[in-house]
């Protein structure tokens, strides 16, 4: 084996532009990999952060029959108050309240707006939403507020309303029926998201429970949690604590986050297709190599070097060239990651462009990138691998006395 790793080391330096060429997009293309996936990461790790105060809780319990559709009528939460003591007894949580929420109309004279409608415990909530947090006019609600709600910016701008002015809204209640009432706006919410601000409307939970039918009732408890790395063990204990309910995490039927996962996802065969082309360069080198080491082979042949001998020969150098290239993109992924790890990199201005993007912080601090380097070190060897092999191949399959004659 030892002989072998000279010869093939030997060998992939011949042509020190050629290999140094291929070396070079294999170690750039994983330096780019890891860069990708250290940003994607710290990217998700900002939106996991930001878009659980968005919507005020990491988890949310629902009745057992509960199916998150526009067409669901409200179930009410069995024993809500003992739901939110159960979950208040866990460390882990900040804390937990009750909602009502249904879908409805908002409605004046510029027209008639979908809306989803959110019964809500203002004081509780204010602690932990930034929609709560981010009122732009006007004040906050208050758990004694009656024909009172907060409304988003662009919502407002639709239906030309401001703080004082009324509308009506009309909601579904239980078994489905539809109760409105004309509402004042007391505040007005500006979080940057268009499509959040146009469809959610918020009242007080009192209100919600008069107008829809739930006396002492809700529809959902929510809970924020300390940590997001707690959510799992936290999921976990309520299941165990509360059988017969529905128990979700906010990730559920959560549309950004599942356009940002996509975008990974296509990023995967992206990066896949950049390492083929790495392959393709590996497949190039040796290719030419076995043409110009004809005479070589038909020696090695000669002197005793069986046809799985020489194929070997060849698969090395394209294996090690591979490892050559891996171990430079892996040491310069890593350096550049755990710089940015550290600076971040701006992407305040680029919030316009997107609406997930709308959800980042100013600065993304990224990840070292290593959650899918197993993935990224196989890709990278059996790319080397099945580009080694062809020429290898047609190495073996030299017979010496022709390979001997050839000039």
């Amino acid at each position: 084996m030892k002989l072998f790793l000279r010869l093939a080391w030997r060998n992939i330096w011949r042509h020190r532009l050629r290999t140094l060429s291929i070396v070079l997009t294999i170690s750039l293309t994983m330096t780019l990999m890891f860069f990708i996936d250290g940003l994607y990461n710290g990217m998700l790790q900002d939106l996991d952060i930001n878009t659980i105060k968005l919507n005020g809780s990491n988890i949310q319990i629902y009745a057992a029959d509960f199916v998150s559709t526009s067409d669901t009528p409200l179930l009410p939460v069995p024993n809500d108050q003992a739901v939110v003591q159960a979950a208040e007894s866990l460390p882990q949580v900040i804390s937990a309240s009750r909602r009502i929420e249904t879908s409805g109309l908002a409605s004046n004279k510029e027209g008639a707006f979908p809306v989803s409608i959110t019964g809500i415990e203002p004081e509780v909530e204010q602690a932990v939403s930034s929609i709560a947090q981010r009122i732009s006019a006007g004040r906050h609600l208050t758990s004694d507020d009656l024909d009172n709600v907060y409304i988003g910016k662009s919502l407002a701008e639709e239906m030309q309303i401001g703080v004082g002015d009324r509308f009506t809204l009309a909601g579904q209640s239980t078994h489905k029926q539809i109760r409105s009432r004309s509402m004042t706006v007391v505040g007005i919410y500006d979080v940057g998201l268009p499509s959040i601000e146009k469809s959610m409307v918020f009242m007080s939970l009192r209100e919600a429970q008069d107008l829809y039918g739930l006396t002492e009732q809700s529809s959902e408890v929510i809970v924020s949690l300390e940590k997001i790395s707690q959510q799992k063990d936290v999921l976990k204990a309520l299941r165990a604590a509360l059988p017969g309910y529905t128990i979700t995490d906010w990730k559920t039927n959560n549309s950004l986050y599942d356009a940002v996962e996509t975008e990974y996802r296509f990023w995967d065969i992206l990066s896949f297709a950049m390492l083929s082309i790495a392959g393709i360069g590996i497949f190039n080198l040796l290719q030419m190599s076995v043409f110009e080491r004809t005479r070589e082979i038909g020696i090695l042949g000669a002197i005793g070097f069986k046809q799985r001998q020489i194929a070997s020969l060849f698969l090395l150098e394209g294996s090690i060239i591979g490892l050559f290239g891996l171990v430079i993109g892996i040491s310069l992924g890593l350096l550049t990651n755990s710089i940015f790890g550290r600076v971040g990199l701006g992407f305040g201005e680029l919030e316009a462009m997107a609406e997930t993007m709308a959800l980042m912080s100013d600065r993304i601090y990224f990840t070292m990138g290593l959650e899918k380097l197993p993935l990224r070190i196989l890709t990278v060897v059996v790319a080397s691998i099945v580009a080694s092999f062809f020429p290898a191949r047609e190495a073996a399959h030299h017979e010496p006395a022709e390979a001997l004659h050839y000039l």
